[in-house]
C-alpha cells in the first residue's frame, strides 16, 4: 500500500510541471499569437554571393579602343567570393488562422558583394567589390505547426523587393582597370526558409534561416574589362535572423 502511494505521488510530482506549463504557456510570449496583429524587430547575419553566367568569349583579352591596345591578358576565371553582412529591421504580422499568417519584415541590409578576376599571366587576382546598402521589403506567408509547450516550428515562403542606396560611382573617363561593375538598383527575389517560435514569459523569439535568389539579371552591361565578359549576374543570399515580438 505504501509503495502504491509513493508511486502515485511520484507520478503527480513529475506531471505537475507539465500541467503548469500547459496551463500557463498560452499566455507566454507576451500574447503575440493571441492578437490578430503584432509587431517586433529583428537582427540578421547575411551571407551573399553572385551566381555568374559568362559570355561565350569571356576569356578573350579586353581591347580598349581609346588606347588602341589590349589592357588585360586572357581571363582564366571569374568567381564570386561569399561575403558577410548584417541587417536590422522590423516585423509586422497578421494572423489568418492559428496555423497561418502573413508578415512583412522590412530591413536595412549592410552587405558588400565581390567579384574576383584571375588573369593568365598575373599572380594576383583582381577583386571588384560592389558596395551597397539595401532596403528590403519582404512579404511572406508563414505556415506554423501545433504549439508544443513553449515551442513551435514553421515554414515560410514569399517574395522580396529591394532597392539599393549609395554605392560607388565611376564615369566614362575612368581608366578601364579602375571601372566598377554596376548592378540594378531595384530588383525582386523569391525566398524560402524555416524557423522556430520560442515563447518566453513576456516576449517571443524566433530564430530563422532563409534563402533568397533574385529574379532576372542584375548586371548593367558596360564595355569595360570587368563587365564585358559577364552575361548575367544573380544574387544568392542566406540570412540567419532573430525576430523578437
Amino acid at each position: 500500500m505504501i509503495k502504491r502511494y509513493l508511486a502515485t505521488l511520484l507520478v503527480l510530482l513529475c506531471c505537475s510541471p507539465l500541467l503548469r506549463a500547459q496551463q500557463f504557456s498560452p499566455a507566454w510570449g507576451g500574447g503575440a499569437d493571441e492578437a490578430d496583429f503584432s509587431g517586433g524587430f529583428s537582427f540578421s547575419y547575411v551571407s551573399s554571393d553572385f551566381k555568374i553566367v559568362k559570355q561565350p568569349n569571356w576569356r578573350a583579352p579586353f581591347f580598349d579602343k581609346d588606347a588602341n591596345a589590349y589592357v588585360t591578358d586572357s581571363l582564366t576565371s571569374i568567381s564570386s567570393k561569399t561575403t558577410p553582412g548584417f541587417a536590422v529591421g522590423f516585423v509586422a504580422r497578421y494572423r489568418l488562422t492559428d496555423h497561418l499568417e502573413v508578415r512583412s519584415t522590412p530591413s536595412l541590409i549592410f552587405a558588400d558583394r565581390k567579384l574576383r578576376y584571375t588573369f593568365k599571366n598575373s599572380t594576383e587576382p583582381i577583386d571588384k567589390p560592389i558596395q551597397t546598402t539595401t532596403v528590403d521589403f519582404p512579404f511572406s506567408v508563414k505556415l506554423k505547426s501545433d504549439r508544443v509547450g513553449n515551442l513551435r516550428a514553421y515554414l515560410l515562403g514569399g517574395v522580396k523587393f529591394s532597392s539599393a542606396i549609395g554605392g560607388k560611382k565611376d564615369g566614362d573617363n575612368t581608366a578601364p582597370l579602375e571601372r566598377i561593375v554596376k548592378n540594378s538598383k531595384s530588383y525582386s527575389s523569391y525566398e524560402a526558409g524555416f524557423g522556430f517560435d520560442i515563447y518566453f514569459e513576456y516576449f517571443k523569439m524566433s530564430p530563422e534561416i532563409k534563402v533568397t535568389n533574385t529574379f532576372g539579371n542584375l548586371l548593367i552591361q558596360e564595355n569595360h574589362p570587368f563587365s564585358a565578359p559577364i552575361s548575367k549576374l544573380s544574387l544568392h543570399t542566406i540570412m540567419f535572423s532573430l525576430f523578437f515580438e
